[in-house]
């Protein structure tokens, strides 16, 4: 980062006796929380409107809010955590598996920098009508890795430390709102050619951190107005999510760092709501802040609701799906990259796999098959279109009476799901299912 501020908004603790690195600044609500989302789940008051430009109300409304799901937070220090009222929920439910600050070789991160906190706050805050975060049910590592004071290489150091704690520790998702570019001694220095993914040691580490199964998601960071304007490391890593930010409106910070990366990738990958963010301030009030530091946070939250929801895929196939959801899929810039994502439309992308990998398992070799045998109420048919053109499924039972018929119009190779319902009044015994189309009969044998 051209100087951690490159990534977050970031303002020291009241006792802390760090300088502040960050510079982003911090101000308070004065809206009223008002009852939004009060369809929802969730009355997410306040944080509405940065989930809802992600549909991310969707997953939490159909049942991902994080349970069974793990989240490492690699930051500069988590101030207050430990008595702010919005994290009431995961400090009860003792939800906080462990922390250690990395700069001081200690357990407690309470006593140093704010920042973290305010992103932690972001993804798990749990006040409804007020402060509902993106990810509130996680479980979550909070990790020190980055030294306010000072810029130093050994912060990249204690970043990759912690992510292979993570790694240990069986860790679903790291973010990190820090990143690195230049130095306190310019002689360490990093250079626009260095953000090609391969050069930084936190680069590095942060793609073998995805190498290794976990979804890393980073801040791109807030250089945007400044000579470098580019993404800092590990923003620039192939397998990492660099995160710019936009206002709750979609339109894109002044602020957030430019891509590509210099290799010519796509960079950032997304944008989420890192302008005018709301988080918690110390006593659990609503605040709001600016930099990509808190647009990371938001996404990475929701991100792990969505992989939450299908275990079975792995960490890229979920973040190709976060990509292939966004605004400007098609046509990327070097601002916002694929553009904000929708995790609605994320969510039917990876269900639309999910039914085709089953109905693939289902099929095997052939190309019907109906289950289950025998059926109570209902059966499912699996069927890869044989012809282009219309097909025909009609019931029999042992007498041969029509009970029930349907048509499907199909397409040769694509794969089809159809079911037979509300078959309980039927009485016990055989059936037929007949299959017909413009070339093929075929028949099945059911019992009920």
């Amino acid at each position: 980062v051209k100087y951690v501020t490159g990534i977050a908004p970031r303002v020291a603790a009241p006792t802390s006796p760090n300088k502040d690195k960050f510079n982003e600044k911090i101000s308070g609500v004065n809206s009223p929380a008002g009852p939004k989302g009060v369809n929802d789940f969730y009355n997410y008051g306040n944080m509405y409107p940065q989930i809802h430009i992600h549909e991310g109300e969707y997953l939490h409304n159909n049942g991902f809010r994080g349970e069974g799901m793990t989240i490492a937070i690699l930051d500069g220090g988590f101030y207050n955590y430990d008595t702010n009222p919005a994290f009431d929920s995961v400090r009860l439910q003792s939800r906080i598996l462990g922390t250690w600050d990395f700069v001081a070789n200690e357990a407690s991160v309470t006593e140093d920098n704010i920042h973290g906190m305010y992103c932690f706050s972001i993804i798990a805050s749990n006040e409804p009508g007020s402060l509902v975060g993106t990810c509130p049910r996680a479980k979550f590592f909070l990790f020190r890795t980055e030294d306010v004071a000072s810029e130093y290489p050994v912060e990249e150091q204690n970043w990759v430390a912690a992510a292979e704690v993570a790694d240990s520790a069986g860790v679903d998702l790291i973010t990190s709102s820090l990143g690195y570019s230049t130095f306190d001694n310019p002689g360490f220095n990093h250079t626009y050619a260095d953000m090609n993914g391969n050069n930084t040691m936190v680069t590095r580490g942060a793609d073998l951190a995805a190498q290794k199964g976990m979804i890393v998601t980073n801040s791109a960071g807030n250089s945007g107005t400044d000579p470098w304007h580019y993404i800092i490391a590990p923003a620039d890593g192939d397998s990492v999510l660099a995160i710019g930010a936009v206002n709750a409106s979609g339109q894109v910070a002044p602020f957030s760092s430019y891509g590509p990366s210099y290799d010519g990738r796509i960079k950032p990958n997304v944008a989420s709501v890192g302008w005018g963010t709301i988080i918690s301030a110390p006593n659990g009030a609503p605040a709001s802040g600016s930099g990509t530091s808190f647009s990371n946070p938001n996404m990475a939250g929701l991100i792990t609701c969505l992989w939450q929801a299908f275990p079975e895929f792995t960490n890229m196939e979920i973040l190709d799906a976060v990509q292939k959801s966004s605004s400007q899929y098609v046509n990327p810039d070097d601002r916002m990259g694929y553009g904000i994502p929708n995790m609605h439309i994320a969510y039917d992308m990876l269900m639309s796999q999910r039914i085709l990998r089953t109905a693939n398992i289902i099929l095997g070799n052939d190309w019907l098959k109906v289950y289950p045998v025998p059926f109570i109420s209902q059966f499912n048919i699996v069927l890869k279109g044989q012809v282009t053109g219309k097909t025909t499924f009609v019931l029999y039972d042992a007498a041969g009476r029509k009970v029930a018929m349907k048509s499907l119009d199909t397409q040769t190779g694509l794969i089809y799901n159809q079911s037979f319902s509300d078959l309980q009044g039927l009485p016990s015994g055989a059936y037929l299912l007949k299959y017909m189309d413009g070339k093929n009969k075929r028949t099945v044998k059911l019992v009920k």
